[in-house]
């Protein structure tokens, strides 16, 4: 790959990655399939707790294999689930993007959001920081997302 293709790539890639939390917020459904693998891989284990930075321990503990999802139809469906009557925002930038292949790459994004559970009484509010990880393949329709993972930095309740 020569220059310009890395370069093409790297901007199809940050687009990729922009229209996944577009189609997330605006519950997009059709269009939020479009930027994963049909194998894809979610890894939700750190998702929901953070490292105590004095005592290296996970507050609340670290989660097990039932927080990572195969394969596009059930990551769909666990992301639908998890915010379809949710008002989220999510924000990622600052894409360390590294081209590993002609049809590879990873990646790493700083990442913040905010879900709203409005369906409660005072509503729930989660507010997060952290990274996502990623690596992506290059399908016969372009890039998608091959495994992806996030990790919290802050997550208040």
């Amino acid at each position: 790959m020569d220059a310009l293709q890395r370069l093409l790539a790297i901007e199809d890639l940050r687009n990729l990655k922009a229209r996944y939390f577009r189609f997330m917020d605006t519950k997009d459904w059709a269009g939020l399939a479009t930027v994963f693998a049909p194998d894809a891989v979610f890894d939700l284990r750190e998702a929901i707790t953070v490292r105590d930075p004095r005592t290296g321990t996970w507050n609340p503990p670290l989660g097990g294999e039932e927080l990572v999802f195969r394969g596009q139809d059930r990551i769909l469906e666990m992301i639908q689930t998890g915010v379809e009557w949710r008002v989220t925002v999510h924000h990622g930038h600052m894409g360390e993007i590294e081209i590993t292949g002609n049809d590879s790459a990873r990646a790493i994004w700083a990442m913040a959001d905010i879900t709203i559970d409005t369906s409660s009484d005072p509503a729930l509010k989660l507010r997060g920081a952290g990274h996502y990880h990623d690596t992506y393949v290059r399908l016969s329709q372009g890039w998608a997302i091959q495994t992806t993972k996030i990790t919290r930095l802050l997550l208040e309740r």
